[in-house]
Formats: C-alpha cells, sequence, structure tokens
C-alpha cells in the first residue's frame, strides 16, 4: 500500500470520528422559561394557596348576593320552608366555587372533606350521637344547678314528627353549609399556606365572628361558636373528613332548637317540642343567647375534646 492510499484511509478515519462526535454531543439547552402571569398564579403543585383561597370566597360573595336577593322574594311565602330553600342555596353557593376550583386544581373533590363514598355512613352518626350526648349533657348540668326548667309539651301527634323531620333537614343543611364553608376548601387551601392549626385558628374566629348577626348574641355565644368550630377541625384532623363533625353539628342544634327548645345562638325558632325556660344568672343560664352562652359549655366541649382525642388518637388528614 502505498503512501496516498494510507494517507486518505487516515482522513476517512478522523472524518468518520469528528461525524460520531458532533452526533453525539448534547444539543444546547433552549428551555422555554414559564411566563410572569404564569409564575405568579401557579406553583409547584398547582395554584398558589392564596389565589385560590382568594377566587373561592369572590365566587362565594357574588353567589351569596344573588341568594341573598332571590330569597327576598320568598318573604311573603311560609316562613319555616323559605328558610330551608335559602339554607339550601347557600349551600349551593358554598359548594359551587369549590367544584370549579377542584377542576382548575385537578383535585378530588374528597380532598376538600366531604367525600361521596362516606356520605351519611358510619361516621357521621357517630358524630350524631356524640352532638346529641353533649348538648344534653350541657341542659342536664344546667337542669341540676337549677337553671333551666322543663316545661309541657307545645307540640301533639303528628306535628312532633313532622316538626321533628323539618329540623333534622333543616339544620343538616345548616351543618354541611357552615362545615364546608369554614372546614372544607377553606381549611385545605389555607393549610396548604400556613399550616393546619393557625389554619383552623383563624377560620374558627372567623365562624364565631359571623354569629354576631343572629339577634339576640353576646360576646361569650360568639367565644363558644368559636370553639365549637375549633373542636371541629380536631375532628377533621383526627378523622380524615368533615362527616364526623356534620352529624355533630347537626344532632347538635336540632336537640337545642327541636327537642329542648332552647334558643340557638340567640334565635328561638317556632315548631319546638317543649315550652323550656331558663332562671338565674345570664353567664350560668345562657339568658338569650341559649345554652352556648353558659360557661358551661366552654366545660362540656373540654370535656368532649379531651374524650375524642383519646379515641381517634391517629392523624388522618391528608393536604398534598
Amino acid at each position: 500500500m502505498d503512501d496516498r492510499t494510507d494517507i486518505s484511509t487516515r482522513d476517512s478515519e478522523a472524518v468518520n470520528r469528528e461525524t460520531t462526535t458532533s452526533a453525539a454531543a448534547p444539543a444546547p439547552d433552549f428551555a422555554v422559561q414559564p411566563s410572569y402571569v404564569r409564575t405568579v398564579f401557579l406553583g409547584p403543585d398547582g395554584l398558589r394557596a392564596g389565589w385560590g383561597f382568594a377566587f373561592y370566597v369572590l365566587m362565594l360573595y357574588v353567589l351569596r348576593s344573588i341568594v341573598n336577593r332571590w330569597a327576598g322574594s320568598f318573604e311573603n311565602g311560609n316562613e319555616l320552608w323559605s328558610m330551608m330553600l335559602e339554607e339550601f342555596m347557600v349551600l349551593v353557593a358554598a359548594v359551587a366555587p369549590a367544584l370549579v376550583l377542584a377542576k382548575v386544581e385537578r383535585r378530588p373533590w374528597g380532598a376538600y372533606g366531604l367525600p361521596l363514598r362516606q356520605a351519611f355512613g358510619k361516621l357521621f352518626w357517630v358524630g350524631a350521637v356524640w352532638g346529641f350526648a353533649s348538648i344534653t349533657l350541657l341542659i342536664g348540668l344546667m337542669y341540676g344547678l337549677r337553671v333551666f326548667e322543663v316545661g309541657h309539651l307545645a307540640l301533639h301527634g303528628a306535628r312532633i314528627v313532622k316538626f321533628a323531620g323539618f329540623w333534622a333537614g333543616y339544620f343538616l343543611l345548616v351543618g354541611l353549609f357552615e362545615d364546608f364553608l369554614f372546614r372544607g376548601y377553606s381549611q385545605f387551601t389555607l393549610t396548604r399556606a400556613i399550616g393546619f392549626w393557625p389554619a383552623a385558628f383563624a377560620l374558627s374566629c372567623t365562624f364565631g365572628l359571623v354569629h354576631m348577626s343572629n339577634g339576640g348574641e353576646q360576646w361569650r355565644g360568639l367565644l363558644a361558636a368559636a370553639v365549637i368550630g375549633f373542636f371541629f377541625c380536631l375532628t377533621l384532623r383526627r378523622t380524615g373528613v368533615l362527616w364526623f363533625a356534620v352529624g355533630f353539628h347537626a344532632a347538635w342544634d336540632w336537640g337545642e332548637t327541636f327537642f329542648y327548645s332552647v334558643p340557638d345562638s340567640g334565635t328561638v325558632f317556632p315548631g319546638h317540642l317543649m315550652q323550656s325556660s331558663f332562671h338565674g344568672p345570664g353567664w350560668l343560664s345562657g339568658g338569650v343567647v341559649g345554652p352556648e352562652g353558659s360557661v358551661l359549655c366552654f366545660v362540656v366541649i373540654g370535656v368532649v375534646w379531651v374524650v375524642f382525642a383519646r379515641v381517634y388518637r391517629e392523624v388522618k388528614y391528608c393536604v398534598g
């Protein structure tokens, strides 16, 4: 082989090596940076918590305004059924924005505390038993201290069943609305931002303050509502869902308003079972506020908190 053939072969091998090296070389990194708007609204886990909460509150305000205007047209109708319809509509107003945001955030509906597969299951009924037992304990203490008196029956016959069913349905809607509003999407989203217990404290204080709109409400009743709301947060933390709290809430209100026939956060409703009455100082009897205005309410909720925390020890609430 002559020198020219040898040189040609070496040149060909060099070209092949250069081509192979060039093909294996990584391409320059020209990754597209996210836009400023996307960075502001979206984080590593989707829509930022602050924006999600703000959108929820804004949509809730708009829908509540519509419901309030619409409900005004029923003022001349049956007062009780108008109350029922209005409570259903405000529940829809609280749920609808969360459904929209669940799609935006790509989260399952159950993440917000009311998984449909557990609807009215064991936790709901256990919560209902706890709720009725708790208001019974409170009324029992007041009766033992002679600041509460059981009167004669105010209803008879079929009217007892009629109003018992009506108030059961009404307070179920109340429990679903209030517990989802303050411990559903709001609790989940604020937990992402500031942690579970800071969010629970802020929302429970708000829950107490909104009771200022009730006629006859006083500061002890507002504080009791906040404490009860904080207890409901514990039940969410330990059970992972809101169904226990909804059952407790509905049964407490039903027992208070219908069965024991006492004021509920300063409001006396018609269609109650008995003609009950309070005596003695307001700080002990609750006065016009009802049992939630009594210092005994804090004792009962404290006992219920300790017992519940010992029965339900495992933390099951998860925010991802």
